[in-house]
């Protein structure tokens, strides 16, 4: 079971239980976040890297995430994110004078050294989540601040932080090829691509002479097909992965699609 303790900015989740959570979700602001127990793999279409416990990672705004969170050691896993949301980081923006020098360009997810000053401002915030009533609108936003004058200390992410263009129109067969097992809606694919919903559909039929829906679920099943067939991997392990949310329904649709059950293969 998955819970969350939640501030609009500051969330303390935690997966609880044997079993494996995996999601795939779109990031709309940079997050912050620790690793505090556990283990999470975070798949991309260049392959998977792995975050352990006391990992601290800065991840842009205006992704995609597929990630499984997996416990280790006896221990559930946790982790405390940060979400710096846009409108904070203009009004910081503001107030400081402090602006991009242009595009951002790096890499999305950038790993912060986890020094004295980092462990014990993610020590400070521990208490909150076992009284949140005490963490006021206030003092949330004192934190986020302060997570950002944290990380202003490494100056390199200065345009990380405050380039705030949106993405520009890219090649949508290049993204969507490789980008087909993210289990998210079309609205947010088209985001991605910088296309509005109605644009996005539009050149999608003219490139792929069907449907996103029906071209997104049979790209999937051919890869679980191949997982399956030629590496040797079970359903349960690569459902998730080709970007079905449950094992029911990448078995029916398996079936309808090869006319046999994944099962026996």
């Amino acid at each position: 079971m998955q819970k969350e303790q939640l501030k609009s900015n500051i969330i303390l989740q935690t997966c609880e239980g044997d079993k494996h959570f995996g999601h795939t979700h779109f990031v709309h602001d940079h997050v912050l976040g620790l690793v505090t127990s556990g283990i999470a793999e975070h798949y991309t279409p260049d392959g998977v890297t792995t975050y352990t416990a006391g990992t601290l990672c800065l991840f842009r705004r205006i992704q995609l995430m597929k990630t499984i969170k997996k416990p280790y050691e006896g221990k559930n896993f946790t982790t405390i994110n940060i979400f710096l949301g846009q409108e904070t980081l203009k009004r910081y923006s503001l107030e400081h004078d402090i602006k991009a020098d242009g595009n951002y360009n790096g890499e999305p997810n950038v790993m912060i050294d986890h020094d004295e000053f980092i462990k014990g401002y993610f020590s400070s915030l521990m208490p909150y989540f076992a009284h949140p009533e005490k963490l006021t609108p206030t003092l949330e936003y004192v934190k986020t601040i302060e997570a950002i004058e944290l990380l202003l200390r490494k100056p390199a992410l200065k345009d990380f932080l405050f380039d705030f263009t949106e993405p520009h129109k890219i090649d949508l067969k290049e993204f969507m090829s490789r980008h087909f097992s993210y289990n998210i809606p079309l609205a947010q694919f088209a985001r991605l691509t910088g296309r509005s919903l109605s644009t996005f559909k539009r050149d999608f039929a003219k490139i792929f002479s069907t449907t996103p829906e029906k071209w997104l679920q049979k790209q999937r099943l051919e890869q679980a097909y191949f997982l399956i067939t030629q590496k040797n991997k079970r359903p349960s392990e690569v459902y998730l992965e080709v970007g079905f949310e449950n094992l029911s329904h990448f078995s029916t649709a398996f079936k309808k699609e090869f006319g046999t059950n994944a099962s026996s293969l």
